[in-house]
Formats: C-alpha cells, sequence, structure tokens
C-alpha cells in the first residue's frame, strides 16, 4: 500500500515506518523539516514538506490508499495553560486534521483513514473500568479528543473506513515516557506522582504499531480503539514495576501540591488517570505481545545481549588501532529473521544511520560519500544527552560488500572507536556480530565516566538498534 503519513518525525512515528516497511508499504512522510526528517527517516522514505498552500498535498493523497494522521500536536506539558498555548494546542490537532481531509478526494485517493486521539476524551477516570463504550469527559483535554476525532470521522463523507486510536501511555526505547522518566529513577529519586493511585493506561510500542497494522488491513475495523495494554496499572505499581526492574528504590513521591505549582492546569496530565482497556482490539481478535507491565519493561530495559569490558584481547591488524589505543571492547550478537542480502543492504547504507540512531542523540548527517568502499568518508553531527553538540566524521575502513564494514572514527568524542560490523548467513537468517573498541578521552577521567555513564549509554543504544531490528525485520 502507499500510505500517507503525518507526524513520521516523532517518536511512534520513526517506530511505525519501520513496522510498516517491514510488511513492504510505501510511506510517503508529510513533514515540516524536510531535511531533518530525510535524516531520521531513511533512504526507503519519501518525504513531502508541509507548505502554507498545502502543495503537493492533493496530489499525494490521490495517490494514497490510506492515511495515518499521527500528529500529535502542541505538547501538553512544557508550559502553562495560557490562551494563546490553548489555542495552539487545538488548532495543532484539530485544524490540522481537517485540513487533510479537506484534500481527500471522494473520487480518487485513500479508501482508509487512521487518526489518532487519546486516553484522554474519557477525563479522570478513576478506578471505573473504560472500555470505548465510555462515555466522554467534560474537561479541556476531553474536549479537545472529542473535537479530534470528530474532524477524522468527516473522512467518512469521502468514503474512508475511519478508525480512531485512543492512545494511552507509550513505553519504548529512547523515547516517550519512559525515557522522561528513567534518569530520576536511576538517581534513586523515583516514586509515585501525585496520590499514586490514578491508573496508568500503558502500551508497549511493538503492540501500538502492531495494532496500526492491523487497522490498515482489517476492513472490518472502523470506530473508536483504546491503544492501551489489557492490564492498566495504578502509578503507584508502575514506579514499584520500574524500580525493580532497573534495581533502584521508588518510593519518593511527587506530591500533588507540588505538581500543580509546576504545571498549572496542565497538572491534570499527570494526575489524573484512566483505567481504559482495549476491549475492541480483543474482540477483534488482536494479540498483545506484552499483557503485563513486567513483561514490557524487561523487554524495554534489558540488554544482556551486549557485553563491554576491559580490552585484555589482540585487537584485528588495523593501522587505525596500532594508532588508536582501546581500553574497552564492546561485543553484541543479533540473529534476524531475513536474508543477508536484504539486512546488509539495509545496514551498510548511510542513509540509514539516523533511523536506527536514538532520536534524543538529534543525529544529521552532512556529507555522504558518492559510493561506499575502502576509504569513504562521512560526516555527521549530533548531541550528547541531547545538549553538548558534536561533529563526527567515520572513515570505511574495511568493505567487504555483503560481509562486513568497519568504520573508525577520524574526528569525534573519542581517543578511539573503531567498529566492525560482520554478517554471517545462516540459511535465510543472518546473524549479524558488531565489535566496537574504544577508548573514552581525557585518560583516567575517561575511565572514570565510563563506569559512570558512557558504558550504560552505549548498551542503550546498541539495544535501541536491536528494536529497530525487530520492527523492521520482525523476530530478532
Amino acid at each position: 500500500m502507499n500510505i500517507f503519513l503525518t507526524g513520521a518525525t516523532g517518536f511512534i512515528g520513526r517506530a511505525l515506518i519501520l513496522r510498516l516497511q517491514q510488511e513492504g508499504h510505501h510511506i510517503v512522510a508529510y513533514v515540516r523539516n524536510e531535511q531533518k526528517a530525510r535524516s531520521l527517516l531513511g533512504k526507503d522514505c519519501s518525504v513531502l514538506g508541509i507548505s502554507k498552500d498545502r502543495s503537493g498535498l492533493q496530489q499525494a493523497l490521490e495517490n494514497a490508499d490510506a492515511v495515518i494522521n499521527l500528529l500529535a500536536g502542541e505538547p501538553l506539558l512544557g508550559g502553562r495553560w495560557d490562551e494563546k498555548k490553548r489555542a495552539s494546542m487545538r488548532s495543532s490537532r484539530i485544524d490540522f486534521t481537517n485540513s487533510i481531509v479537506d484534500h481527500i478526494s471522494e473520487e480518487k485517493g485513500p479508501k482508509v483513514f487512521i487518526s489518532t486521539s487519546a486516553v484522554g476524551v474519557y477525563g479522570d477516570g478513576g478506578s471505573t473500568e473504560l472500555t470505548e463504550e465510555a462515555a466522554s469527559g467534560t474537561d479541556f483535554l476531553a474536549e479537545i479528543c472529542r473535537d479530534w476525532e470528530s474532524a477524522a470521522l468527516r473522512a467518512r463523507d469521502v468514503g474512508c473506513r475511519v478508525v480512531r486510536m485512543r492512545i494511552g501511555v507509550v513505553l519504548g526505547r529512547q523515547g516517550g515516557a519512559l525515557a522522561q522518566m528513567l534518569l530520576p529513577f536511576r538517581f534513586g529519586l523515583g516514586g509515585p506522582i501525585g496520590s499514586g493511585d490514578q491508573f496508568v493506561p500503558w502500551i508497549h510500542l511493538q503492540d501500538l504499531v502492531d495494532l496500526f497494522v492491523k487497522a490498515l488491513s482489517d476492513n472490518t475495523m472502523s470506530g473508536a480503539f483504546n491503544a492501551t495494554a489489557p492490564t492498566p496499572v495504578t502509578f503507584t505499581q508502575f514506579a514499584k514495576a520500574l524500580g525493580k526492574q532497573i534495581r533502584r528504590p521508588a518510593i519518593l513521591p511527587l506530591p500533588s501540591f507540588a505538581v500543580k505549582a509546576l504545571f498549572g492546569e496542565a497538572s491534570v496530565v499527570l494526575l489524573n488517570g484512566q483505567r481504559a482497556v482495549p476491549a475492541h482490539a480483543e474482540k477483534m481478535g488482536f494479540k498483545f505481545q506484552f499483557n503485563r507491565i513486567e513483561e514490557a519493561l524487561k523487554d524495554l530495559l534489558e540488554n544482556d545481549f551486549i557485553t563491554i569490558g576491559p580490552c585484555r584481547e589482540a585487537v584485528p591488524n588495523s593501522d587505525y588501532l596500532a594508532r588508536n589505543s582501546p581500553s574497552y571492547v564492546l561485543k553484541a550478537a543479533t540473529t534476524i529473521d531475513r536474508p543477508i542480502e536484504e539486512v546488509f543492504s539495509f545496514f551498510s547504507s548511510p542513509e540509514n544511520l539516523g533511523l536506527i540512531t536514538p532520536a534524543a542523540l538529534q543525529f544529521r548527517i552532512t556529507a555522504l560519500p558518492e559510493e561506499m568502499n575502502d576509504g569513504a568518508i562521512i560526516d555527521y553531527t549530533l548531541k550528547l544527552n541531547g545538549i553538548v553538540p558534536l561533529k563526527w566524521r567515520t572513515r570505511i575502513e574495511n568493505w567487504k560488500d555483503g560481509e562486513l564494514f568497519v568504520d573508525a572514527q577520524l574526528r569525534g568524542p573519542y581517543d578511539c572507536w573503531w567498529h566492525e560490523h560482520r554478517f554471517k548467513a545462516e540459511g535465510n537468517k543472518t546473524v549479524m556480530t558488531d565489535t566496537v573498541y574504544y577508548a573514552p578521552p581525557v585518560g583516567l577521567l575517561g575511565r572514570v565516566a565510563n563506569a559512570l555513564f558512557i558504558e550504560d549509554q552505549l548498551k542503550e543504544i546498541f539495544g535501541y538498534r536491536s528494536s529497530v531490528l525487530r520492527l523492521r525485520f520482525g523476530n530478532v
């Protein structure tokens, strides 16, 4: 299918693109920043820039088999809800959705329109179990969600099957709610917010994108769907499960009065809850991979397949490693349920580097080689912890098509960075082995930094890449 997608560069959008590509779909991403999108979305995703006159939109929609409207709009947190903020929260969701629907032709265009909403449509549900049949709430967020869904429903008038995804708290690697909570929890400062009794209608990112895929292909799916796991938990239960998974206490609460002082009216996003359950999805036969919060957190936070230790072994015969002595070695092995030609092509393409890199690093390619071979140079920028800007220049030291390639840092944050990507066919599967020899800068201080945070960051980055592989290729 040809799929027209908004919100493509976001946390959910990037994952959904990979999952759709696994199914063989072609995606046109409708984006505000084309250069950023090309760096983040890989070579196989087409990009259309949003213009004031909406030029190109009509043609793109005429060529589309389906529309997925993921654009989440103005962030709910990050500023007080004054009149200007409220207007932006509404227009960025409702007016934008209306503009997409207005450009759909009944004679020629998509037959499926999947649009996001949120479980906030129910307001503060307390401990009441909320199926899709539950009444909507009366607060400002519920009003936005109702009008947002009404805008999407207009697509029925031009012959589209409309699916409204009422999305809960999405848990995934290197993004979303989990990424925001991890830092205080890792310092032992985590705990419930407010009373802790409010329900968290969570869903694993993998299950969410799988539900979108089902909604595309299953012509019997229409109407509202709670995009949440079958077992919502209270915030206290969530905090305990997260603390247990990362082996940290989770007993420091953030009182309601403090949340209200920090966020004002926006505090309802954190203090209200919905015990939403996916009644319609389960009735349609959708099978969740992650039903329990403990299973989801284990999948998202464990990186047991990655090892890092002091470099005591003989290093490969390399001029680079002869000049730059490594202090540590990272090793990871992944078996991918796809042929080696497909896997090597994906990973050896420099245009896909941004797609396999966590968004928080703000990866941007600045110069590409005409051809990938020995001596090819790739320049890119990124931000350490999303703050410190870095320039990185990589040279391909060794290239054997379909078998391996080695990139070595010529300029960047490390005193030594030499990364071998090796691919081996096992029937129709591919075993991909990564070996990284590296040395942090500043001698002893670098070794301290490695123990405190570099090692953990590298494991998270390679763990994120594993989740990308699962989305793009299936079983990993």
